[in-house]
């Protein structure tokens, strides 16, 4: 299923193609836990589920540091 969010971070519209069923989203949608409603997603797909967020964003907010 092809979900679009809008990023927190960039104000952009992301796009997302995740191996869920529409019944999932219905479960997450009346207030399931997402690992509970989409066992089968990695934390970053149950992130940008939940928050719109991106890795790419997170990267933008926690840049790695360079080790010296």
């Amino acid at each position: 299923m092809r979900i679009i969010k809008t990023s927190p971070v960039t104000k952009e519209n992301n796009t997302m193609d995740l191996p869920i069923t529409h019944a999932q989203l219905i479960e997450f949608t009346n207030g399931a836990l997402v690992q509970n409603a989409f066992p089968n997603l990695n934390s970053d797909q149950r992130e940008f589920l939940i928050s719109g967020c991106t890795p790419q964003c997170w990267e933008l907010l926690f840049p790695e540091e360079e080790e010296a």
